[in-house]
């Protein structure tokens, strides 16, 4: 068992205001800790990971399908493998989280 305290991980800012950790990897999934500044931008992009997620402070809005969708605390959400999505923080306090990728996300910072 491997126990992974955030405050123990590297956090990598993978674009400009958007704060990622990698907390843990398994052989079928992975956990990421993200946190998104006030007015910081996830750009349009799609990745062959499953993607669920919970959000434990502030509202994340999504982007899917031309659709945007909100997520608050003790909101969970779950983004099909190849889905194009983008999310923004458009509040005034930090958003934060964590994301589960299966199969496993190695690039925190988003370089594959």
């Amino acid at each position: 068992m491997e126990i992974a305290p955030r405050t123990e991980r590297k956090t990598t800012e993978a674009v400009d205001g958007v704060h990622l950790a990698q907390l843990v990897v398994g052989e079928n999934m992975s956990v990421q800790y993200f946190r998104i500044e006030p007015g910081a931008e996830v750009p349009e992009h799609s990745h062959p990971h499953e993607q669920t997620g919970y959000v434990t402070a502030g509202v994340l809005t999504f982007v899917v399908d031309g659709e945007e969708r909100r997520v608050g605390v003790d909101d969970g959400y779950a983004i099909p493998a190849d889905e194009p999505h983008a999310a923004r923080n458009e509040g005034d306090e930090l958003v934060e989280g964590v994301d589960i990728f299966s199969p496993p996300r190695l690039d925190v910072d988003w370089s594959e």
